[in-house]
């Protein structure tokens, strides 16, 4: 037998607030499903064609909104509860009970992509553009905040409201652009291991092989995802102290200059910069504001059990949430802090040539990776860990490579979550773990695999530039939409963004985009050749229509109806309607 099942958010009106209200349309009669006629309905009830999206009047009492069992539940099969009969204005035991998402979604600032900019930063800069590491990770907090109260207000994440909004066309596009962002990561990620692995083994683990071991990723993550939701942030809170500890003692090693660092992390100035460090700047930018982290932190908060018919209870979680995630970036900013002062510290400003003279006074079986010039030194994460190893002994290196494996290895299973959410939101596909894992790792390491057997280690963390300008490309489909949607009143009620979050929200949107706009033109730029600026040129257009679409979407979301000619998105207390059929058994 069919029903007709119409979800729809609109606005319940009452003395505390708005709250959001699901209908089910429930059959019709078999005398009238088996005829032509139609039902007697009172006046003003039934269905409306609205053009693109169909409404319906009628009437309805409250309920308490709950979740229906058919949400979409990735990995979290349970919720962790939060404390109750606690008056205070702040609650340590609360906030440890909504401890864990931001410190997952944490991690993808400390991802080996972000830890070569870091390197790079340092080596090119020096201490001079700390401050805009800080100001990116600032932004990247606020882009996160939207992100956690989306899923919390809702119950619904990123990749499950844009499924619910946008029309099939444009939603397919979306998946597809966040799924090569979530593909440029893992790369990077399955570059990263490699490359611990053969530091660690003094060169005895190629590339390649390294690469092939990175499949264990696949297993570990399902052997450790048997054991509950609490232990395996327990185990991420694990990788990240880990992270901490080694680059710490980098950092202790080399003891940099604490004036300098302070002076760069909050001047806001460049003295003596050129073009070099104005790229690195907009690279670091790039690296840290990741696209699909923006999906995951909005799935990682529907983990706790939290009452959104109470308007408190959501208030609450928003607060408690937004402690968490700043906590969780601080400390992967003191992360990054350490990597760039390590390298600002002891190689800026070097040449090739001073490098190559002490690797070589140390022993080092890689001193032929520093030609004898006086070019200025090019650093890489490879690099990076034999440089440490040469100045500063082989405790050094190895500590290093260990950080390196902590940071590939936690951020492919972040990166595992984005991509089960994201298909699973956008495509109402239920994949296995096993298979979801299976497919994103093999889409990562077949490239990577190759350019491991057939080029040298040059290649390989070259490709870091073409994966940060390929996320760099993709972050306007996850900023725009989550801007969009959280200025929704008829979805987000009383919590939708106000009109100072609005600009706030869209001109660090426009910088972030612009900036990293920047980034794509001077990579595209620097291949000198004509096809090639040809192909990017048919893209560029075909991206940037598919952008001023969902631009578009977003300006009527921000408050100007005028641009809502056929009445796609409704504001206010109008109602998104999803009709689907459902065959009951």
């Amino acid at each position: 037998m069919k029903r007709l099942r119409a979800k729809i958010f609109s606005v319940y009106s009452s003395g505390e607030g708005s709250y959001p209200v699901t209908i089910d349309v429930l059959p019709l009669p078999q005398s009238i499903m088996g005829t032509d006629e139609q039902p007697d309905l009172p006046e003003g009830e039934g269905l409306k064609d609205s053009g693109d999206i169909q409404t319906i009047n009628c009437h309805y009492s409250y309920s308490t909104p709950q979740d229906d069992g058919e949400a979409h539940s990735t990995y979290f099969d349970e919720k962790v509860p939060i404390p109750e009969h606690s008056s205070e204005v702040f609650s340590f035991r609360k906030l440890w009970a909504f401890t864990g998402p931001g410190f997952l979604m944490s991690i993808a600032y400390l991802d080996p992509g972000n830890i070569e900019s870091d390197l790079q930063s340092g080596s090119k800069a020096g201490f001079k553009l700390l401050w805009v590491l800080l100001c990116a990770t600032i932004v990247g907090l606020l882009l996160q905040r939207l992100a956690a109260r989306l899923g919390i207000v809702t119950g619904m994440h990123l990749a499950e409201v844009c499924n619910r909004h946008y029309p099939t066309v444009p939603r397919i596009i979306l998946w597809l652009m966040v799924e090569l962002a979530i593909i440029g990561s893992d790369m990077q990620e399955v570059i990263g291991c490699a490359i611990a692995f053969n530091l660690l083994s003094l060169n005895r683990i190629p590339l390649w092989g390294g690469v092939l071991i990175t499949i264990s990723d696949t297993f570990l993550f399902l052997f450790l995802d048997k054991y509950g939701l609490r232990k395996l942030e327990a185990f991420f809170g694990f990788l990240i102290t880990v992270m901490a500890i080694t680059f710490g003692y980098e950092y202790v090693m080399v003891s940099p200059d604490q004036g300098q660092l302070l002076k760069g992390m909050f001047v806001p100035y460049c003295q003596g910069c050129g073009p070099v460090q104005l790229e690195q700047a907009v690279g670091i930018v790039g690296a840290v504001i990741m696209p699909h982290n923006i999906y995951l932190h909005s799935a990682l908060v529907k983990s706790r059990e939290v009452d959104r018919a109470d308007a408190k209870k959501v208030k609450e979680a928003n607060k408690y949430f937004f402690i968490e995630s700043t906590i969780a970036l601080f400390i992967s900013f003191l992360i990054n802090v350490f990597v760039v002062a390590v390298f600002a510290a002891g190689f800026y400003g070097h040449t090739n040539s001073q490098v190559h003279a002490v690797c070589n006074q140390s022993g080092s079986p890689n001193t032929d990776l520093f030609p004898q010039d006086n070019n200025t030194l090019q650093v890489d994460i490879y690099k990076g860990g034999v440089m440490l190893g040469c100045f500063f002994g082989p405790a050094a290196l190895y500590i290093w490579a260990v950080g390196i494996l902590a940071a590939g290895q936690s951020s492919t299973m972040t990166g595992t979550y984005s991509g089960q959410f994201v298909m699973e939101g956008f495509l109402n596909l239920r994949w296995s773990r096993f298979a979801r894992v299976l497919l994103t790792r093999s889409v990562a390491i077949i490239p990577t695999l190759l350019v491991a057997v057939f080029q040298d280690v040059q290649h390989l963390t070259g490709m870091n530039d073409f994966l940060n300008v390929l996320q760099s490309m993709q972050l306007p489909f996850a900023l725009i939409p989550i801007l969009t949607f959280t200025s929704l009143s008829s979805l987000m009620n009383d919590f939708a963004n106000g009109l100072v979050c609005k600009i706030a929200g869209g001109v660090a949107i426009l910088v972030v985009c612009g900036i990293n706009m920047y980034f794509v033109v001077v990579y595209v730029t620097s291949l000198h050749s004509v096809w090639l600026y040809l192909l990017a040129g048919l893209l560029s257009l075909a991206y940037l229509s598919f952008v001023a679409y969902l631009v578009w979407q977003c300006l009527i979301a921000l408050g100007v109806p005028c641009l809502d000619v056929r009445g796609r998105v409704r504001t206010g207390h109008s109602m998104f309607v999803e009709d689907q059929q459902d065959t009951d058994s």
